[in-house]
């Protein structure tokens, strides 16, 4: 059996590993988005032929682990695509709204490469590429057995990394044996605000696994809500100023109402407005709200009592028109908005910053993992300038950083979740989606902890394992 790593190879996005059974089966386990600066070329061309992979499998629905399904059944995939019921939901919103971006930032970008005098980039895909991806969605449910063909089976167990995020642990049966193969998909963090914590998972021969946060441990944090709630009042209630906050429109948004709602609920939270200015976000919620197999305990409860909605309170608005998100800037009166994109590398919070980064009296609070050359990430490091749109800032609005909120599990909590395998069993760890030295530190980890062979793979590597 062959494994190829064709994305989230020693880079953290494009996320898309390429089984092929000694049969010549060929599973595609997700099928994601490069994102980032120069990524045009490696999103444009499979290194492998659409048209003959067999099977898809997805671990979760953010972008960097789905956005190129549309370009896959553009460009000749006929198969069908398994995932669990709330990934489905959630890609039927951010497929369509990756289609729109792809088709802006293209006008962007191609007029510039016009100017250099390159080569003309094709939009990736449409939207009736997605719709026809959408239609070829069969749900597979948590902690089921299901046989792809007479050789491969999945088994989806949840990892609390987003709504419906899993692990897929493959079997496939070769000869007269079988060959378990385990693939995290993106670790979630025990003790989740919202979601339930990563479960265990089957004795595996083989796994391929996440490393995101492999170098770091989260800062500890006992009481989220009393540093939300500080920073709050040092912007919005003494400076009279704006919050603004990049949040993935993915759990990251929802987590932020649900712990306002509940500083509503105890009669903390000022009498400030709060908008989520996002369509993605507002769509988002509202499948958040479909899917309460998902949630933890703790928001289950928190839900049984009075009028309790953990994403609605008096003065929370949900903002989807234009023309209502452009008023926000204009807006003479302490806020704080919650807006897409994440990394703030796009969608509208990219104008909210550039509306109000120079003004001393704002605040950008950053929650979650950003890219280096992001702009979230330029402010993360402190950066007294940044270019937004062609334009160069200064950065005289205060930055924070929470990093509680993170979906990403540090090495701690990946080693803790890898604590269900017995290591003498485990043939080899391949570990993708990180950062080049990031993965180098966290292999180290792994081996003092006792796994035997931990291997880094580069872009496009095969490997064969038995």
């Amino acid at each position: 059996m062959k494994i190829q790593f064709h994305g989230a190879a020693q880079q953290v996005t494009g996320s898309k590993h390429l089984i092929i059974t000694e049969k010549g089966t060929k599973i595609l386990l997700d099928c994601g988005l490069f994102q980032g600066i120069n990524t045009q070329d490696l999103n444009q061309n499979f290194a492998f032929n659409p048209a003959e992979i067999d099977y898809v499998v997805l671990s979760h629905a953010h972008i960097d682990h789905t956005g190129l399904l549309p370009r896959l059944v553009g460009k000749g995939y006929s198969g069908k695509i398994f995932c669990t019921s709330a990934t489905k939901d959630l890609c039927s919103i951010l497929l369509g709204d990756s289609a729109r971006i792809q088709e802006s930032d293209l006008e962007r970008i191609n007029k510039r490469r016009f100017k250099r005098g390159e080569s003309i980039l094709e939009s990736l895909y449409s939207q009736d590429d997605v719709e026809k991806t959408l239609s070829m969605m069969e749900v597979v449910n948590f902690r089921e057995t299901f046989w792809l063909n007479d050789e491969a089976s999945i088994y989806f167990t949840d990892t609390g990394h987003i709504l419906g995020s899993a692990a897929i642990s493959l079997t496939i049966k070769e000869n007269d044996k079988e060959i378990k193969l385990f693939f995290s998909g993106d670790i979630g963090r025990p003790n989740d605000k919202i979601l339930k914590s990563p479960e265990g998972f089957a004795q595996a021969d083989y796994i391929i696994c996440e490393s995101t946060y492999g170098s770091k441990l989260h800062e500890t944090e006992l009481d989220v809500k009393a540093h939300l709630l500080d920073i709050v009042q040092k912007i919005c209630v003494e400076k009279k100023g704006k919050l603004l906050i990049p949040a993935f429109s993915i759990d990251r948004t929802q987590e932020l109402v649900y712990a306002l709602d509940q500083l509503q609920t105890e009669g903390k939270l000022p009498l400030i407005k709060v908008f989520v200015d996002s369509p993605l976000s507002v769509n988002a919620t509202q499948i958040m709200k479909k899917h309460p197999e998902c949630f933890n305990p703790e928001v289950l409860e928190y839900l049984k009592h009075g009028d309790n909605d953990a994403f609605g309170f008096p003065n929370l608005y949900y903002i989807s028109a234009t023309e209502d998100s452009k008023k926000l800037n204009e807006l003479q009166e302490p806020c704080i908005i919650i807006s897409a994109s994440g990394m703030a590398e796009a969608g509208r919070i990219k104008h909210h910053i550039a509306n109000h980064v120079e003004d001393p009296n704002c605040a950008v609070l950053l929650v979650g993992y950003t890219t280096t050359n992001s702009l979230g990430g330029q402010l993360k490091a402190g950066n007294k300038k940044v270019n937004i749109f062609g334009k160069e800032f200064k950065v005289n609005a205060q930055v924070f950083v929470m990093d509680s909120f993170s979906a990403h599990a540090d090495y701690q909590e990946i080693i803790q979740f890898l604590s269900c395998q017995d290591k003498s069993k485990v043939k080899q760890v391949f570990l993708v989606h990180g950062d080049y030295e990031v993965q180098k530190i966290f292999r180290e980890k792994l081996l003092h902890e006792g796994y035997s062979d931990v291997y880094i793979p580069a872009h496009q590597e095969e490997v064969i394992i038995n």
